[in-house]
């Protein structure tokens, strides 16, 4: 992928399930399990009926505005709790980032909340590996739906050739690639696919220099 290019190749990076070890965050049980019993038919409410959530992860509300709906008291320390205690950063995206990283644009691909992904970059230092973010709740678009990635093509001034998406979902891997980028299925959650498979960050190493 990187053999007689002047330019470098572009790797559009997930959080959740590749860089993160839980594919799909741990909010909505870590919620339940921080209210009472009493509490869970409005919870259940605000997360089926009101799409909270998706609302926050779209940037049609903050993260403070969103944790003050669920209920939270104190929506700053809740967003810190949560992001450091219940989420996992694997062991080997640092190694592999401080290694690859000049080599490649590292260009993160998330859906999140705005202020959660700039306090995981804070927490974790991952600003210096990373060329630029592209985040639902900033750009106000989500995985799988074509047009973020049309978006991210444009905003990086890349032709899909010159990408390579590394997902843990197959839904956002398949959209990707009907536009022509390049896409590798980091394996975190066993789904079947027919193209590129890697395990973890030792084995995506590999398979980016062949």
């Amino acid at each position: 992928m990187e053999k007689n290019r002047t330019k470098k190749h572009t790797l559009l990076i997930d959080m959740y399930g590749v860089i993160l070890k839980e594919s799909k965050g741990y909010f909505i049980p870590y919620t339940y399990e921080h209210f009472a019993q009493t509490a869970h038919d409005r919870i259940t409410r605000a997360f089926r009926e009101e799409q909270l959530f998706t609302k926050a992860g779209n940037g049609d509300l903050s993260s403070d505005a969103f944790l003050s709906r669920l209920g939270y008291t104190d929506p700053a320390a809740t967003m810190r709790d949560y992001l450091e205690n219940y989420l996992t950063l694997d062991e080997g995206f640092i190694p592999f980032a401080e290694k690859n990283h000049e080599r490649y644009d590292f260009v993160l691909l998330s859906n999140d909340v705005s202020e959660w992904n700039r306090y995981l970059f804070d927490l974790y230092g991952l600003h210096k590996y990373f060329k630029d973010s592209i985040v639902s709740g900033n750009v106000r678009m989500r995985k799988p739906e074509p047009r973020i990635f049309s978006y991210a093509l444009k905003r990086l001034q890349c032709i899909p050739g010159e990408c390579t998406l590394i997902d843990n979902s197959v839904k956002n891997l398949d959209a990707a690639q009907r536009l022509g980028i390049a896409t590798v299925l980091f394996n975190r959650d066993k789904e079947a696919y027919t193209g590129n498979i890697v395990n973890n960050f030792e084995e995506l190493a590999q398979l980016l220099l062949l």
